[in-house]
């Protein structure tokens, strides 16, 4: 588990000084400026590893207060770009930013301020839940001892583990340890959370668990960026998405306003497939297929309710009439060229 900051020290709570923004005079060279009103923006973002490009030229731009679904398939470079944005790893070139701070000239008030689970938690497997969140607080120097039962007791709280604290961490279910992880990342408070697959591995009522608290979180004004492959996930908690391949972003942008880039088909039932079709093809819709009684297309700007008047007209029988566009899974497949797990 990787923990809040980029000298790999886990950070507690900041004190008001700490929790301060100073003014941000660069990311990359002089006058560069972070954008305001971002939880996380990156410019021009590149990491090689030799002749390997992982991560190719990334503009993300991630509003405050959105759960920001990171997508893309395994070896598409999302998690080299969370180990960018954290300060884990160097970039080649382009700049980064958190909570309208540059990354790394400010990252030790960014990150005392940002909370992350990275390629999953590690925990002393003897200890319980809330011995371990006491050496991770201990760890921390800006961490103040005298409220660490309380803010421990919290953090235990927020995540449903208050009856399991005394329970040794070995014990623990899946779900329950993805838990955890995030309650040692809210030790402290914090705008952003950076999530690595945080439902990797889990049985869907551990994954049931872990959608529900990273929504109420968001429902508190915590910024949430999380990497995940779970189609079912992203649809229900996510309000903006961004989908990688081959270390490129190649869609970013709200929910609806990804899903609103693929194009509506029309699918229609008829005994008279044929001449269907043949209404169809003269009203202009395109790609005009028919099989066993069914017609498919693509309608473009014509409106579903004239499309059905015309086939009423030419006396046409309509059965059923559906104009829809691509599931989430198609739209990834067709810009990614592979295949997601839509569980969860």
């Amino acid at each position: 588990m990787t923990q809040l900051t980029a000298a790999g020290e886990q950070a507690g709570p900041a004190g008001e000084e700490a929790r301060t923004p100073g003014p941000v005079t660069s990311t990359t060279g002089p006058g560069a400026l972070p954008e305001t009103g971002l939880a996380i923006a990156t410019k021009g973002l590149t990491k090689r590893f030799g002749a390997q490009v992982a991560v190719d030229d990334l503009d993300l731009r991630v509003p405050h207060g959105a759960v920001y679904g990171f997508l893309g398939p395994n070896g598409s470079g999302k998690t080299t770009t969370i180990r960018m944005l954290l300060g884990l790893v160097e970039p080649t070139s382009g700049s980064r930013s958190l909570l309208g701070m540059a990354i790394p000239q400010q990252a030790t008030v960014a990150l005392h301020r940002v909370g992350s689970l990275v390629e999953g938690p590690a925990f002393h497997p003897y200890l319980s839940g809330q011995a371990n969140l006491e050496r991770l607080d201990a760890a921390d120097v800006l961490a103040d001892p005298r409220t660490t039962r309380a803010r421990i007791g919290t953090a235990l709280e927020r995540v449903g583990l208050s009856a399991a604290a005394g329970k040794r961490y070995r014990a623990y279910s899946l779900g329950m340890r993805q838990r955890l992880a995030i309650a040692a990342a809210l030790l402290a408070p914090r705008d952003l959370l950076v999530l690595d697959e945080p439902t990797n591995g889990l049985d869907p009522q551990g994954t049931r668990e872990v959608r529900s608290l990273i929504g109420s979180l968001a429902s508190d004004g915590t910024t949430v960026f999380v990497s995940s492959h779970l189609l079912a996930e992203v649809e229900q908690i996510c309000s903006h998405l961004g989908v990688m391949r081959e270390g490129r972003l190649v869609a970013q942008g709200t929910a609806s306003e990804v899903r609103g880039g693929g194009t509506v088909s029309l699918h229609l039932v008829t005994a008279q497939p044929q001449e269907a079709a043949a209404v169809l093809t003269a009203l202009g819709v395109q790609s005009v297929t028919t099989h066993a009684g069914e017609v498919r297309g693509i309608p473009g700007e014509l409106e579903p309710e004239a499309i059905v008047a015309a086939l009423v007209r030419a006396g046409v029988g309509v059965r059923s009439f559906t104009a829809s566009s691509p599931s989430l899974e198609d739209l990834f497949v067709s810009l990614t060229g592979e295949g997601f797990d839509v569980s969860g």
